[in-house]
């Protein structure tokens, strides 16, 4: 392990928290691999970051101090609950979720003035995410307002850096998912046919899944999808509004959204880094680091890489997909990635569907969330409908 290190830098420095992305573009070029106490070893640039995702033997992803199925996972065990998570997101799955996709946006949609103001990560993003996750597990509608409230303390505690309050959220969830499962096997038969009564009955290497490898799949699906999904709507509706060419090409021609939502969110990230660790002596960026030491794989950086993208804050449609890290890179790549895919295009379509405008409020400025969340966590703007 590392000895004691002199700082790089100061993760949580004021002026960094202020405004995250400004900070790693300054360190891309001032210090690509950097030492804080906080994160221990910081990478912003786009090729150290690949070199990490594809060297999956020097850097493990075994990075969590808790179990955490598939993500924190190395081959083979990771292949194996890989095969069996992958169909879930596969064309049939989400041809099949689809019009229940649609029909959640537009309901959400909905519920937009005719012509005022809005807070678009609480009304929109947070409101949207709910909804769309719970429908896709198959969970009662009834836990929307437990899991926002949830949400909420679980930022706040992470903001704090209370771990106490932290590893009790972590058991509470745990608790509802295994409420789920308890009240499924109750019904036997009677059970729904979703996807969390079909995770219930998978098997992995001809044996039944434990409750604690179910309940960490259901968190990870969940917990990411939350927080990424309501920060992605808060990106994408802040961006549209300051950008009101951008906005009416969109209006004009949808098919574009897909490549438009995947850009526009390389150069704001929702979700700001990833872990992994050494499992040998390795030198990378110039820096030697020895066996055991902890990595952050900061995206909300190596995605705007000069080096790979130019001017990063320039959107262009016509981007190698390749590069954009946006889901990950190699074989942890996001198995979600075509979920989350499919609800931010049905939402930005319903949105530019029921809407003439979309502007920044003028003297109420955008907040940005602060580490570890990407985006914002307030975001007012005027709609007219």
């Amino acid at each position: 392990m590392s000895e004691t290190r002199q700082q790089d830098w100061d993760p949580r420095a004021t002026s960094v928290l202020e405004d995250q992305i400004a900070a790693y573009d300054e360190m891309r070029s001032r210090c690509p691999v950097a030492f804080s106490d906080y994160l221990q070893w910081s990478l912003f640039r786009h090729a150290d970051v690949m070199r990490v995702l594809e060297d999956h033997e020097t850097f493990s992803s075994a990075a969590s101090r808790h179990p955490s199925v598939p993500n924190a996972m190395d081959p083979p065990e990771h292949t194996r609950f890989r095969r069996l998570i992958e169909p879930y997101f596969g064309p049939e799955a989400m041809a099949d979720f689809a019009p229940q996709c649609r029909a959640i946006a537009e309901g959400v949609i909905d519920r937009l003035p005719a012509d005022g103001e809005i807070e678009a990560m609480a009304v929109m993003g947070q409101d949207f995410a709910l909804e769309i996750q719970c429908a896709f597990m198959g969970w009662p509608t009834s836990l929307h307002e437990p899991l926002r409230a949830w949400v909420n303390r679980q930022q706040a505690a992470t903001l704090a850096g209370d771990r106490e309050v932290l590893g009790e959220l972590a058991l509470e969830f745990d608790g509802v998912i295994r409420e789920l499962l308890a009240s499924r096997r109750e019904a036997g038969d009677a059970a729904p046919d979703d996807v969390t009564t079909r995770i219930m009955n998978e098997t992995v290497e001809g044996r039944a899944l434990s409750d604690a490898e179910i309940v960490s799949i259901l968190r990870n699906w969940t917990v990411g999808e939350l927080g990424t999904i309501s920060a992605s709507i808060g990106i994408l509706m802040r961006y549209l509004a300051a950008n009101p060419e951008l906005q009416g090409r969109l209006r004009a021609d949808p098919g574009l959204l897909p490549a438009a939502i995947d850009e526009i969110l390389r150069l704001d990230a929702p979700l700001m880094s990833n872990r992994r660790i050494t499992t040998c002596p390795v030198e990378i960026g110039g820096r030697r680091l020895e066996a055991g030491e902890r990595l952050t794989l900061l995206w909300g950086s190596a995605n705007r890489d000069e080096a790979v993208f130019g001017d990063p804050d320039e959107v262009h449609l016509d981007r190698d997909p390749e590069d954009n890290l946006l889901y990950g890179a190699g074989i942890h790549v996001c198995p979600g990635a075509p979920l989350a895919r499919m609800e931010l295009r049905h939402f930005m379509e319903a949105l530019l569907d029921a809407t003439i405008d979309i502007a920044p409020l003028p003297g109420q400025p955008v907040v940005r969330a602060l580490y570890p969340a990407g985006g914002y966590s307030e975001v007012p703007l005027h709609v007219r409908r």
